[in-house]
């Protein structure tokens, strides 16, 4: 071997060697979390300085609007921006103003007319909606929170359960729910002898049919607006999920997993996803200690995760309580790594924490979630993959 051979080979083993010692070290750097802690609330500078002493930078939030209006101006966005931005913290995600498109029951819901599928009245409010898709994008807002319900949040009414301390659980559970519901109307649903459907709401009885021509009939006008305008539309499924043959007459499309993913695939899009409310999922299921995982993987592996209510339940689908999120049936660590692995960039908020009389306003249960929820991105952050 002459000597310009021994160099050429010297340098292709040596650029080998280095090669290889790069790649080793790719391979053993984690991939590093992307999620933050986020919270949703009021814009007002004592809760924003609540918010930023336990280190919160990311916020869902949406102006009070007096008018009746059902879009904020860009005028009303950008002075929400500038009062949650003197204390350090982002607007990343949008709540519609007045109630509007919120986890209302029919019949104390202002502005039904989308899931009544009540024309022209429907049109007017998809005119706001999209009004606030423009007005976001606008002023530098990247998503709206949003729900499509009639029944809003089914919870067993003045059934608390006992908790940590002196904390109440709140609970859902249907066959009791079906039997302590008040006035009834006589049409069996499949259930016990003698259960009986609660009496029907105003939007009488609504089939899968009827709620997925609603669903479809919203999306194909907002969607479209949506994507051209650049701004994520997260959906929050329905709280919680009923019988097939639905409850006070209303089938919930959205409270199941198939259907979560049928309405994904409604004006396939990437702005066009879900308020992945992690409580709520798990409320969708038999066994959620063993399910959510794949559930997250699914929607988070496809980019239809734009916000995450990370919560958790005791219990299954027709029966459960809400709990703190380290004492529930769904393993917290393994679901915040799941989220790391499909790369889910948002924000991980807490949700439906537990309430206690000594603390109305829930300020310090809200406190544990966040410093529990930042810890945990901490520490998937730095596992191996």
């Amino acid at each position: 071997m002459n000597r310009r051979q021994f160099v050429s080979c010297s340098s292709a083993a040596a650029a080998a060697l280095a090669s290889g010692k790069t790649a080793a070290a790719a391979a053993a750097t984690p991939k590093r979390a992307l999620m933050k802690v986020g919270t949703e609330g009021g814009i007002n500078d004592a809760h924003l300085a609540y918010l930023a002493r336990f280190g919160i930078k990311n916020i869902g939030a949406g102006p009070g609007i007096t008018d009746g209006r059902l879009y904020a101006t860009v005028d009303e966005l950008n002075r929400m921006r500038d009062v949650a931005g003197k204390h350090g913290i982002s607007v990343d995600l949008l709540t519609p103003p007045s109630s509007f498109l919120y986890s209302n029951h029919v019949d104390t819901d202002k502005h039904p007319a989308i899931m009544l599928g009540e024309s022209p009245q429907r049109d007017r409010d998809i005119e706001s909606f999209q009004t606030l898709i423009k007005n976001s994008a606008a002023a530098g807002v990247p998503a709206i929170k949003y729900n499509l319900t009639l029944l809003g949040v089914l919870r067993n009414r003045n059934e608390p359960l006992p908790g940590r301390g002196d904390t109440k659980y709140r609970r859902w559970n249907l066959k009791r729910s079906l039997e302590t519901g008040g006035p009834v109307n006589r049409v069996e649903i499949g259930r016990a002898a003698g259960i009986r459907d609660p009496e029907l709401t105003r939007a009488g009885r609504v089939t899968a049919d009827m709620a997925w021509e609603r669903i479809t009939y919203f999306l194909e006008r907002v969607i479209p607006v949506a994507e051209e305008y650049k701004i994520r539309m997260a959906c929050h499924p329905e709280d919680p999920g009923v019988p097939p043959e639905g409850y006070q007459g209303v089938c919930r499309v959205l409270g199941t997993v198939e259907g979560l993913k049928k309405f994904i695939a409604i004006k396939e899009s990437p702005y066009h996803g879900l308020n992945f409310c992690q409580g709520t999922v798990s409320e969708m299921l038999q066994d959620p200690g063993k399910e959510i995982y794949d559930v997250i993987r699914y929607f988070g592996s496809r980019k239809k995760i734009f916000n995450v209510h990370f919560r958790n339940i005791r219990g299954h689908r027709d029966d459960f309580v809400e709990v703190f999120p380290d004492e529930g049936d769904v393993d917290m660590v393994k679901a915040m790594q799941v989220y790391k692995e499909v790369g889910y960039p948002y924000m991980l908020m807490p949700d439906h924490a537990p309430q206690t009389p000594a603390d109305p306003q829930q300020l310090t249960t809200f406190a544990f979630c966040f410093g529990y929820i930042r810890a945990l991105i901490q520490a998937v952050d730095q596992m191996a993959d």
